[in-house]
C-alpha cells in the first residue's frame, strides 16, 4: 500500500484529511524503518502500513492512523521524542511514546503476573485511550502474520493475546476484532481443536445445505410482512466461540443451539421492536435466551436486542435487532468516539465518552488490594454478561450474572455490603445466596456492627465485593494477630532482661524493613517471626558469647598489604573497623595510616597516588578490640547514663571515655569511645541503644583525636 492509497482509504469518510502531514508520516516512518525487514521477509515499514489501514477501516482520526505509521520509530530507529514533537506536533509524539511504552511492558514475561499486566494496560490507557486502539490493531496485524515466528514464540505471543489483548478488545466493545485475535491465537494453541470444528461445519453443510441464505431469507420475508425495512446480516460463528461454548456446556457440537447468528439492522428504534415482534411471531422463543440491552445498555455503550428461536429445520439460532447507529457502536466500541463520517467527527448518541468509560471500568479494580484480586476482578469484569436489579428508589444496579444481594450491596457502597444481614427481593425475604435475575427489586437489611463472615467470598462473583470481603477478613485476623504479636514481644524481650516499648517495636521494624510496629506485631502473631528473631534483631549480642579476645600483634597479624618492616595504625579521622573497606596512606616518619575507604581525608591525598597501598583486614581482625565512636542523645534523667552504659556492656563492647559535648535540662549529647570487633558488632550495639526509649539519636562518630588502642595493629 502506498501512501496515496492509504489517504484515498482515509478520504471515504474523512475528505478532509490533512493528506500533506499523513504523507510526511509515510516518508518519515519509510526512512526510518529502511533496511529493516520483517520476519516475513517484506520491508518492515509494511506493517506500520497495514496497522494505519486497520485504523482507517475503523474510520479514526488522523492522529491515530500518524500514530500508526510511526508506532515503532521510537522503539526501533534512531528518532526520538523531541523529533516527532518538533515534526509532527506534541499530540502525535505523545501517542508514539505511549504506544512505545505499552509495548516495553513485556506482558508476556514468565516473570510478570496477568494482574499486574492488566494494571500496566490500564495506566498506559489512562492518558489517551486512543494509544491501545493503535496497539490492539498492531497486535491483530502481528496476529495475522504469526506463521513466520518461530514455534514458541508463536505460542507466546498466541496465549499474551488470548490472555489480554482479546478480552481487552470485548471490554472496549470491539468484538469483532475481539474474535479474530480469539480465533487466529486458537489455531495456534489448539489446531487439531479449531480443524475439528471446520470440518464438522463442512459434514453439517451436506447433510442440511447451507442454511445461512436459507434463513436470511425466511427472516426478511417475516420482516417485508409487517412493512419493516432492515438488513439481514448471517454468519457462521467463529471456531473458538463454538469451541468454548462446547467446553463450558459439555455439550457435542450437534447439540449446540447456537452456532449461527443474524442481525437485523432496521432504520430506526421504534422498527427494532416492531422487528422482534414479528420473529416472535413467526418462531418460538428460546426461554431465557432473551436480552434487551437497549433498555439497559452496556458498560461500554453496546445496544441490541439479542434473542433465540428454534427456526428452519428446528435449528436455534440466534438474533440480534439493532438500528444502524447501534450496530456502528457495536462494530467499534469505544473507539467510535474518534471516527468520522464526511469530514467532521461523526457524533453517535450511543458512543460512550472514553474517559467516563475508562473512569468505571478502573474504579471496579481500585478496591482490589492484591494482584490476584485485581486479575480476578478483571476477569469478571470482562468475561460475564450482566443482570440489572433496581434499587427500593429505582437506580438501576449492573451485576455480572449469577450475583447475589451481597453483590448488590457491594455494588451500592462497600458500608452497605460490610453491615448486610439479609435482603429481599421483589418483596420476599431470601437466603443472602439467592442468584439475582433481570428485573428484580432489591430491598439490603443493614445492622450495626456487622461484619463480613468467610462464607460470603464463596457466595459472591463480583470482583468488588471479593476484594472488600477480604480486606474486612483481613483487617479483623490482623487486629487479632496484632494483640497476640504483643504478648508474644513481651515475654521475649522479659526473658533477656528488656522491656517491648513502642521505640523497641519501631526500631525493630525498621531493621526488619517492615512498614511499622504494627506490621511487625502481626507477623509476629501470625507466626510469621518469632520471639527469638525479635530477640535477635534488637540485641543478637545477648544470644551469642563474646568472641572479643586479646590478639597479640606481634603473633596476629590484622592486615594484609603492608610492606617488610612496614608498621600500620588506624588514622583518627575515620577510625576504621573491620568490615569496612580500608587503604593505607604512607607518612614519611609515621608509618602507614589505614583509612576507611570513604573517609573525607583521602580526597585531598588523590594526587599522591604513589602514597597510596591497597590493604584488607585478616579474619583474625574480627577478634581483636578495635576503637570507634558514637554520638548520643539521651534524655536527662536519674538512672538513664548508667542504664546506657550497661546495655552497651551487655553487647559485649567496652566503653573506654565519655566525653559530654552538650548539657541541657532536659537532654544529654556524648560521644563514647568503644571497643568493638568490627562493624557489624558496632551496628548491634547501636541498634540496641536505638530501641531505648530514653535514647534519642545515635549516629558514629568520626574526626575526634582517639587515644591509643590497647591492641593496636599487627605489623
Amino acid at each position: 500500500m502506498t501512501a496515496d492509497d492509504l489517504i484515498d482509504l482515509i478520504r471515504v469518510y474523512n475528505p478532509r484529511t490533512d493528506a500533506k502531514l499523513i504523507q510526511s508520516a509515510f516518508v518519515y516512518g519509510a526512512q526510518a524503518h529502511a533496511g529493516q525487514v520483517r520476519s516475513s521477509g517484506e520491508p518492515y515499514f509494511t506493517h506500520p502500513v497495514e496497522v494505519a489501514a486497520l485504523l482507517a477501516e475503523q474510520r479514526l482520526d488522523d492522529a491515530s492512523i500518524i500514530t500508526a505509521l510511526l508506532h515503532d520509530t521510537i522503539e526501533d530507529t534512531g528518532s526520538t521524542f523531541s523529533a516527532l514533537e518538533q515534526r509532527f506536533g506534541h499530540e502525535i509524539a505523545l501517542l508514539v511514546d505511549g504506544v512505545t511504552k505499552l509495548t516495553n511492558l513485556q506482558l508476556s514475561s514468565v516473570e510478570t503476573q496477568q494482574a499486574e499486566n492488566f494494571r500496566k494496560l490500564l495506566m498506559a490507557m489512562s492518558k489517551d485511550l486512543r494509544v491501545i486502539l493503535v496497539k490492539l490493531s498492531d497486535r491483530l496485524h502481528n496476529m495475522r502474520t504469526i506463521r513466520y515466528l518461530k514455534p514458541e514464540k508463536q505460542q507466546r505471543k498466541a496465549r499474551e493475546t488470548m490472555d489480554i489483548y482479546a478480552p481487552l478488545a470485548g471490554r472496549m466493545g470491539m468484538q469483532w476484532m475481539r474474535e479474530e485475535l480469539e480465533d487466529i491465537s486458537f489455531k495456534v494453541l489448539n489446531p487439531d481443536a479449531r480443524q475439528s470444528i471446520i470440518r464438522r461445519f463442512i459434514t453439517l453443510k451436506k447433510d442440511t445445505g447451507d442454511l445461512i441464505p436459507q434463513i436470511t431469507e425466511d427472516i426478511r420475508a417475516v420482516l417485508d410482512e409487517r412493512g419493516v425495512s432492515a438488513q439481514v446480516i448471517g454468519r457462521e460463528k467463529k471456531p473458538y466461540s463454538i469451541w468454548r461454548k462446547m467446553e463450558e456446556k459439555g455439550e457435542a457440537f450437534g447439540r449446540l443451539s447456537d452456532i449461527y447468528g443474524f442481525r437485523i439492522i432496521t432504520q430506526d428504534l421504534s422498527d427494532s421492536y416492531v422487528a422482534l415482534g414479528a420473529v416472535h411471531q413467526r418462531w418460538a422463543a428460546v426461554p431465557g435466551r432473551f436480552k434487551d440491552y437497549i433498555s439497559q445498555p452496556k458498560s461500554n455503550g453496546y445496544r441490541s436486542i439479542h434473542t433465540t428461536v428454534s427456526g428452519r429445520s428446528a435449528k436455534r439460532v440466534e438474533i440480534q435487532i439493532r438500528t444502524r447507529e447501534m450496530h456502528e457502536v457495536a462494530e467499534t466500541g469505544v473507539a467510535a468516539h474518534w471516527s468520522y463520517r464526511e469530514g467532521v467527527r461523526f457524533e453517535n448518541p450511543f458512543v460512550v465518552d472514553p474517559v467516563r468509560w475508562l473512569s468505571n471500568l478502573t474504579e471496579r479494580f481500585e478496591t482490589a488490594e492484591n494482584p490476584d484480586d485485581f486479575l480476578e476482578a478483571v476477569k469478571l469484569e470482562m468475561f460475564t454478561d450482566q443482570v440489572f436489579c433496581f434499587t427500593p428508589k429505582g437506580e438501576v444496579i449492573k451485576l455480572p450474572r449469577g450475583a447475589t444481594p451481597i453483590d448488590f450491596a457491594y455494588a451500592i457502597h462497600t458500608r452497605i455490603g460490610d453491615s448486610c444481614v439479609g435482603a429481599k427481593v421483589d418483596g420476599q425475604r431470601v437466603p443472602l445466596w439467592t442468584r439475582l435475575r433481570n428485573g428484580q427489586s432489591v430491598v439490603i437489611i443493614r445492622a450495626e456492627g456487622q461484619r463480613p463472615q468467610a462464607s460470603w467470598e464463596d457466595m459472591v462473583v463480583t470482583g468488588r465485593a471479593k476484594a472488600a470481603i477480604r480486606r474486612s477478613l483481613r483487617e479483623e485476623h490482623r487486629a487479632g494477630h496484632i494483640r497476640l504479636g504483643r504478648e508474644i514481644a513481651r515475654v521475649a524481650l522479659e526473658r533477656v532482661g528488656k522491656r517491648a516499648t513502642d521505640k523497641a517495636l519501631e526500631t525493630a521494624a525498621k531493621q526488619l524493613f517492615l512498614d511499622g510496629p504494627d506490621t511487625l506485631l502481626a507477623q509476629l502473631g501470625a507466626a510469621e517471626l518469632t520471639g527469638q528473631d525479635l530477640v535477635h534483631t534488637l540485641y543478637p549480642e545477648l544470644l551469642s558469647p563474646e568472641r572479643m579476645k586479646t590478639v597479640d600483634p606481634a603473633r596476629d597479624q590484622l592486615i594484609v598489604g603492608l610492606g617488610a618492616g612496614q608498621t600500620a595504625k588506624p588514622a583518627p579521622c575515620c577510625q576504621p573497623i573491620p568490615g569496612e573497606r580500608i587503604v593505607g596512606i604512607a607518612v614519611k616518619g609515621q608509618g602507614v595510616q589505614v583509612h576507611a575507604i570513604d573517609c573525607v581525608t583521602l580526597a585531598a591525598l588523590e594526587d599522591q597516588a604513589e602514597s597510596w597501598i591497597d590493604l584488607a583486614w585478616t579474619d583474625a581482625a574480627a577478634q581483636a578490640p578495635h576503637l570507634a565512636c558514637i554520638e548520643v542523645t539521651i534524655a536527662n534523667g536519674a538512672g538513664i547514663l548508667g542504664r546506657i552504659c550497661t546495655l552497651i556492656g551487655e553487647q559485649h563492647a567496652n566503653i573506654s571515655d565519655i566525653v559530654f559535648t552538650e548539657r541541657k535540662p532536659d537532654f544529654y549529647r556524648m560521644v563514647i569511645d568503644l571497643e568493638v570487633r568490627d562493624a557489624k558488632h558496632l551496628h548491634n550495639v547501636q541498634t540496641a541503644l536505638h530501641a531505648d526509649s530514653d535514647v534519642a539519636e545515635v549516629t558514629r562518630f568520626r574526626g575526634m583525636e582517639a587515644g591509643v588502642i590497647s591492641a593496636g595493629f599487627g605489623g
